[in-house]
């Protein structure tokens, strides 16, 4: 099983075997990114694109929320997926250790649990304790064993090490003191019925849970207990003002819209948080993308989509605290986003009312390099608005639309877009996102008009190298980026792009590695410009060291 390509010195042609950045080659002022496996400058570019640092303009710092995932009881995501007693690499706590080291690998900090639509079901007691009852899923029309629950996603995340839990709360089918007993059993350290039943149940120490999640996609008509808004936004500020009178400090998200094309987007946003506002500190968005009809160009293009979803959901929350003169700042949780063939046999549901099964294969889409790029040009869309958007959940994690994957009682392996998400937590990471200033060449789409070919983000990363992610979202023609650097010396120049001749191509368990990034032989600095070719339907990362 081999590793996540690393950045490494762009004349590098090896594949080293471990995730920590190598030490870099000094870099002349025309240093050339001479030797590569793949070599992106046979055809003439037509597109353009310019990106200028300007290290006097900064959009914000990257919270280190912003490469949080998120872990339901869904399909394989739990059950065989993070938890399989019995696997070879199997702790003695039932957790798969090549399972713990991608994630470790991936670079997550944020994992956010139960759910999800699950949640919106789920009475929390039955995953805690000696006895864990069988319950029907309506969610996902399966069995929950109750086998994994909160005291087994604690240790895990012990064991994963650096992440936090962002707990959901379920405002479906339960309410106000529902959340508070589960507020109560995970943070007060004891003395008290339900803080004692935790120390019973192994935990002595409270778990400390700060962030929690009002719910889930409550605007939604296939949620359990959905509600309108102005229902949800009533109990949503019930339940934080209860849930404040034992910590006040708690972070809390209030339920945003589903998608920017629900019937109800802006109209539930401005009642929710116009009930919620000076209680809250985050609204969520959710979006997930497919294409539509053989469009290619407009998949490529989502980001255009999730770059207005925030622009809008922005300008709602700076409009709700005009309207109530509050000073507080709610922020942004995108705490679901990923690519998802939400209508492909995968996603099917079981069906019948002797059909319940326990953790069947569900929504296990394999991702090509196309769907990569576009999963490349949402992180990029994210890290542009780091300064609302200060929390993020890929979803998911592992097996369920998801960037690993794992064979029952087999090997585990990297989705394509494990990459992305890999190299740019590595890269920018605590770093600040420079303001945008980039130009570009345009090409039509049919859902989004005309957008720019290539989409870019740069960041000055804490060890003082700059990273620069770029995608071509051209479906034919390579583009010709050009980067201008701030004055100062350049020691190292690094370039990996993750592209295919065949953009469908994946990765799978035959061929866990068959899409991997590649040293970009065309990367050159001149005259304090970064010149490098983006080949179509690609991703790209390109580190600085200064």
């Amino acid at each position: 099983m081999s590793h996540v390509v690393p950045m490494v010195a762009a004349s590098s042609t090896a594949v080293p075997s471990s995730t920590t950045p190598p030490s870099s080659t000094t870099a002349s002022p025309s240093t050339t990114a001479s030797s590569s496996t793949k070599d992106h400058t046979a055809s003439s570019p037509r597109a353009q694109a310019r990106l200028t640092i300007d290290p006097a303009f900064t959009q914000g710092r990257i919270d280190d929320r912003l490469f949080g995932s998120f872990v339901e009881h869904l399909g394989r995501c739990v059950y065989t997926g993070i938890y399989e007693p019995g696997h070879p690499t199997a702790d003695a706590d039932g957790f798969r250790q090549d399972v713990i080291d991608l994630v470790r690998e991936l670079g997550v900090t944020t994992i956010r649990y139960p759910g999800g639509n699950f949640v919106s079901g789920y009475r929390w007691e039955d995953g805690v304790g000696p006895e864990r009852p069988r319950r029907l899923d309506l969610a996902w029309h399966s069995t929950e064993t109750n086998r994994f629950g909160l005291h087994e996603m604690a240790s895990w995340l012990d064991k994963v090490g650096g992440n936090e839990l962002m707990e959901a709360v379920n405002l479906g089918t339960r309410g106000v003191q529902e959340a508070l007993d589960l507020l109560e059993y995970a943070n007060v350290p004891g003395g008290t019925a339900l803080s004692e039943r935790r120390r019973r149940n192994g935990a002595d120490e409270p778990f400390g849970i700060r962030m929690w999640c009002l719910g889930n996609e409550m605007d939604g008509p296939w949620q359990l207990g959905h509600k309108t808004a102005h229902e949800y936004g009533r109990l949503a500020a019930m339940t934080a003002a209860a849930m404040r009178q034992v910590d006040p400090d708690l972070e809390l998200v209030v339920c945003g819209s589903s998608s920017h094309g629900m019937d109800t987007f802006g109209q539930w946003e401005r009642t929710v948080l116009e009930e919620t506002y000076d209680a809250v500190d985050f609204v969520s968005c959710h979006a997930y993308y497919q294409p539509s009809d053989g469009d290619l160009a407009s998949f490529l293009a989502s980001g255009v989509d999730m770059d207005a979803f925030i622009r809008d959901v922005s300008a709602t929350i700076d409009a709700a605290a005009a309207r109530l003169r509050s000073s507080h700042r709610v922020a942004i949780s995108f705490d679901e986003w990923n690519v998802w063939y939400m209508d492909a046999e995968p996603s099917k549901t079981p069906e019948g009312i002797g059909n319940w099964p326990v953790a069947p294969r569900l929504l296990e889409d394999r991702y090509s390099v196309l769907d990569a790029v576009v999963f490349g040009d949402l992180l990029i869309t994210l890290l542009k608005h780091a300064d609302r958007v200060r929390s993020a959940s890929l979803a998911q994690l592992v097996n369920v639309i998801a960037p690993i994957m794992t064979e029952p009682g087999g090997p585990s392996w990297r989705q394509t877009t494990f990459y992305p998400f890999a190299l740019t937590a590595q890269l920018a990471k605590g770093g600040t996102v420079y303001e945008p200033k980039q130009t570009s060449s345009t090409h039509d789409t049919a859902k989004y008009g005309a957008v720019d070919t290539v989409d870019s983000v740069a960041v000055n990363a804490p060890d003082g190298s700059l990273a620069v992610f770029a995608v071509n979202r051209s479906v034919d023609e390579p583009a010709e980026f050009t980067i201008r650097l701030p004055e100062g010396d350049v020691s190292s120049l690094d370039a990996r792009t993750l592209h295919e001749d065949d953009p469908m191509a994946s990765n799978t368990l035959e061929h866990p590695d068959a899409v991997v990034p590649h040293a970009n032989a065309s990367a050159r600095i001149t005259d304090g410009e970064v010149h490098i070719t983006l080949p179509p339907v690609s991703w790209t990362a390109i580190r600085i060291g200064r």
